[in-house]
């Protein structure tokens, strides 16, 4: 029995962590299955994922192969159950779009030639460049359904439900994703009478004609108008044709789900995987939120994926996966905890072309900061490289293989095609034991955060489709991308973060914010906002609830139109823009208690007029124009930036405290590039995350309001490395106070811990004795002992505390 309940996953009845390792089985020999499956086991995963490949099980229609019949390696079912024989899990992943560098995306060659029609048409009627289908065509609906009572067939008999280990199914792959990367949304004929036949369930017919000077009537007439729109309506239909798309995609993965339930595949989580990652940032992350929240949040049962491609975890870009993580969260069913289904590792080198090389600690610090926001799943992607076969009916294609990748797949990752460890393995290993020793604690630990939130708009980030030839949507879309990530989270978030405050992330576009709930919210703001968002941040802040917004103060709503609410609230007057230039070095001056600071360089500044109650921030050197200032709001106060401005880590905490909200953990680190969080559960104990994201040592002190924390110990945080320290921890009638060392493992008479100092102290308290050692020294002090290690970290990291009656 599986159940998704309370942000957690519970494997009969017991909270689990799961660790997969994505291993692609048509892609190995038979004879080595086994061997993949050791190497994933000694890394410390408890299970397996998968793609299944619906071009290599059907390449000629109607002849589907799922036993191995024609090639051994396609022997599916053979696959899940040498992985249950070997004690693992099992995540299906059936498509019927799978990616994973497969021709035609996974799909068969003979879908496309027989049903032509399902090959979309987008902006002016122009093929999309990517191959991608129509989902809703009834010839693919036809074709994938047929599909999936095939796979289904075999997973329904191996289901954890019915005694096998398969724990969840994912409904196809990176739904969207093609159209929104190449700007090409479906605009078939299918797909403009749908889209049609949605505008009129949510427009009375006369709003409708207004909002779209359109001959509804004239088929051929409303596919061109809507594929080569006019500026009067552009803006109208950017948000219309978002929020269709949100409601199609849920609509198909509904049918999926659907499909995999007739087979008798139910009570287990059926996941949608989220895309947005790219070259080695977050940035665009959001935007697959915001296309398919509907789809994993419209009924209990689903699970969301995030697609994480971070490379190495940097002071570059830590703050974008703490924050996509957030935003994740934000948008969730209560229920519905954080996954991670393709959780990159490896080495980088995807191209084999040694270009690119991770460091060893990128997968670590990655995990660790997941674990500690919650995730309870993982899956390593790919875990295991392999060979791409020829198809048997060959396509003429250049190489006749069934991915574009060539002979061999998977260069970059930790086990090569060839079964070889490359150099990030051990490193992984290492950091999945230690999460996989204290696995029961983590499963039930929620992150603890300070009183500030990140407030998160999925319509800031609904710009995947801009029609080329509308100023209007350009215009739009640049200023939500100017503003809704790039300096709020290269400046506010990083320097937020490494000012040591936790935080989470609010929904406030769907979702209600109140100041008892949300003392601080951190608003990034655009030009735009809807008109709904900006009443409900003026009842929040008449209500009490105090706002550090960055950006500029919204001048319309998500159409274009004037809508002013918000500045009003706020006392300001908007007076235009001000850019700088290859010849105007435009700056800011600090004011009132944001003083004295250096003047600072700024690409761009909002001028503003303030009321009189206002304390003025920032003005312009040049003219000395506001665009910055401290404003009480009702019950509430603002403080707004309406600038870019650096990473200035000492004034975002004065203005956080100002608002409110003091960061609960802090260091005395001179060097910045600490990452800080901490996890608890009620009863349990809490852990400390702790990371070093420099290539240098740090020394530092911990101090949770004030107070030392480990015993005041001086802790030694090596190069890019992270620690997760226990802090009073219950193991049955041991109890750890706290310790400088991990717990690497716990056995009934016996913790086991790796040493992280020169010199390590764990303070342990329990009614048993602790037995001596020649690796360590204690002194006991009634029922607590406080061991001292004898070995260096460097040197020797582990040690063995044994206990005795």
């Amino acid at each position: 029995m599986i159940e998704i309940r309370d942000k957690q996953i519970l494997i009969n009845g017991e909270p689990q962590i799961i660790m997969c390792g994505e291993i692609h089985y048509f892609r190995l020999q038979q004879k080595d299955w086994q061997d993949r499956i050791d190497k994933l086991k000694a890394a410390g995963c408890n299970a397996v994922a998968s793609y299944v490949p619906w071009l290599c099980h059907e390449p000629v229609e109607g002849a589907i192969d799922l036993t191995g019949k024609t090639k051994p390696e396609l022997d599916l079912g053979g696959f899940i159950d040498l992985c249950k024989e070997n004690g693992l899990y099992f995540f299906v992943r059936p498509g019927p779009f799978i990616m994973a560098e497969m021709k035609n995306e996974g799909l068969p060659y003979w879908i496309y030639e027989k049903h032509p029609h399902i090959v979309p048409i987008s902006w002016d009627g122009k093929e999309v460049p990517t191959k991608t289908v129509d989902y809703l065509s009834p010839g693919f609906l036809q074709e994938a359904r047929r599909w999936f009572a095939a796979v289904m067939a075999v997973i329904e008999p191996r289901l954890i439900t019915k005694g096998g280990n398969i724990i969840g199914v994912q409904l196809d792959n990176e739904i969207g994703m093609l159209s929104w990367v190449s700007n090409s949304p479906d605009l078939t004929d299918n797909v403009i009478t749908d889209f049609f036949g949605w505008l009129q369930t949510r427009y009375p017919a006369q709003t409708l004609q207004s909002r779209y000077p359109i001959d509804w009537d004239n088929q051929e007439a409303r596919e061109k108008e809507l594929r080569s729109p006019r500026e009067e309506y552009a803006t109208a239909l950017l948000c219309d044709l978002g929020y269709y798309m949100r409601n199609r995609f849920a609509r198909y993965v509904a049918k999926l789900r659907s499909w995999a339930e007739e087979s008798g595949v139910r009570d287990i989580p059926f996941v949608v995987n989220i895309h947005g990652s790219s070259a080695g940032r977050g940035l665009l992350f959001p935007i697959g939120i915001s296309q398919l929240f509907e789809a994993y949040t419209q009924a209990p049962g689903y699970l969301s994926g995030s697609d994480l491609y971070f490379g190495d975890l940097t002071m570059g870009n830590f703050q974008d996966l703490y924050l996509i993580n957030a935003f994740m969260d934000a948008v969730h069913l209560p229920d519905q905890p954080l996954t991670s289904v393709e959780f990159n590792c490896g080495d980088g080198n995807f191209d084999c072309s040694h270009g690119a090389r991770y460091d060893p600690s990128a997968v670590d610090l990655k995990m660790r900061m997941c674990i500690a926001q919650g995730n309870r799943l993982l899956n390593y992607y790919l875990f295991a490289g392999g060979y791409n076969y020829r198809l048997h009916e060959k396509p003429h294609n250049g190489n006749d293989r069934i991915a574009f990748t060539g002979e061999r797949h998977g260069f970059a990752a930790p086990i090569s095609p060839e079964g070889e460890l490359n150099y990030t393995y051990p490193r992984m290993a290492h950091s999945i034991q230690t999460m996989m020793a204290v696995s029961d604690k983590l499963a039930i630990m929620e992150e603890e955060h300070d009183e500030i939130a990140f407030a998160f708009i999925p319509d800031y980030f609904m710009t995947e489709y801009s029609y080329p030839g509308s100023d209007k949507m350009k215009e739009m879309v640049q200023n939500l991308e100017a503003n809704r990530a790039d300096g709020a989270w290269e400046m506010m978030a990083r320097a937020i973060l490494l000012a040591g405050y936790r935080f989470g992330a609010i929904d406030i576009q769907n979702r209600p914010i109140n100041p008892e709930t949300t003392r601080v919210l951190i608003l990034p703001s655009a030009r735009y906002m809807p008109v709904r968002i900006q009443q409900k941040l003026i009842t929040y802040l008449q209500a009490g609830g105090r706002i550090l917004l960055y950006g500029e103060v919204p001048l319309y709503d998500m159409e274009g139109n004037p809508c002013l609410l918000l500045a009003d609230a706020l006392g300001v007057k908007p007076r235009g823009y001000k850019y700088s230039s290859d010849r105007y070095y435009l700056s800011l001056c600090a004011d009132g208690w944001a003083a004295p600071r250096p003047e600072v360089r700024t690409h761009f500044a909002q001028r503003l007029e303030v009321g009189k109650g206002a304390e003025v921030l920032f003005r312009l050197y040049d003219g000395g124009e506001v665009c910055g200032f401290d404003a009480a709001v009702g019950n509430g106060r603002a403080v707004v930036i309406a600038a870019q401005y650096n990473c200035d880590i000492s004034l975002f905490q004065t203005i956080l405290e100002k608002l409110g909200a003091v960061p609960t953990l802090t260091h005395d680190c001179p060097d910045h590039g600490i990452f800080m969080t901490s996890t608890a559960a009620p009863g349990v104990g809490r852990f400390l995350h702790i990371l070093n994201l420099d290539g240098f040592d740090k020394r530092l002190h911990l101090y949770e309001n004030g107070r030392a924390l480990l015993g005041g110990q001086n802790l030694l945080l090596q190069s890019r490395s992270g620690v997760m320290l226990p802090l009073h921890l219950t193991f049955g009638d041991v109890m750890i106070v706290y310790s400088t060392a991990e717990i690497a493992a716990v056995e009934k008479d016996s913790i086991r811990f790796h040493l992280t100092q020169e010199e390590d102290v764990m303070v342990i308290e329990t009614t048993r004795q602790v037995a001596a050692s020649k690796d360590y020294t204690f002194c006991k002090n009634g029922s607590r002992y406080i061991v001292t290690s004898h070995k260096h970290a460097k040197i020797d990291d582990d040690i063995n505390v044994r206990f005795y009656d």
